[in-house]
C-alpha cells in the first residue's frame, strides 16, 4: 500500500477555483479558434479610473501571432482612454510587456 500524496490539486478543486476566479472578475476578453478557447485577458476595472490586467494567457500553439496584443487592444477599446491598464508581472515576462508598449516600473 502506497502512502504517496500528490501535490496536484484535484480536478474538482481546479475547476471550482477557476470558476470562482471567473465569477469574481468583472471584465474578460477572450479569443477563440472554432470552439476552442485560445486566449484570455482577465481584468478588474471600474471603467473610469483604472483597469488591472490580472491575467493574459495564450495557448502555446497560438503564441507569437499577435493574439495577446489584440486582446489588450480590446481591453483598451472597452475601458476608455482615461482608464489606464495596470498590471503586475513576474520578472521573466517584463520584456514582453515593454515590447508591446507597457512601461516597466521596477518599484512594484
Amino acid at each position: 500500500m502506497s502512502n504517496q500524496h500528490s501535490n496536484k490539486p484535484s480536478h474538482f478543486f481546479v475547476t471550482a477555483r477557476f470558476q470562482a476566479i471567473l465569477d469574481n472578475t468583472n471584465f474578460i476578453v477572450t479569443a477563440w479558434h472554432d470552439d476552442k478557447l485560445i486566449s484570455i485577458a482577465r481584468c478588474l476595472t471600474d471603467f473610469v479610473y483604472i483597469t488591472y490586467l490580472a491575467d493574459l494567457a495564450v495557448v502555446k500553439d497560438y503564441q507569437r501571432q499577435g493574439i495577446g496584443k489584440q486582446l489588450i487592444k480590446e481591453v483598451k477599446n472597452n475601458t476608455g482612454k482615461a482608464c489606464p491598464i495596470t498590471l503586475l508581472v513576474v520578472p521573466q515576462v517584463v520584456d514582453y510587456y515593454v515590447h508591446i508598449g507597457f512601461n516597466a516600473h521596477h518599484s512594484a
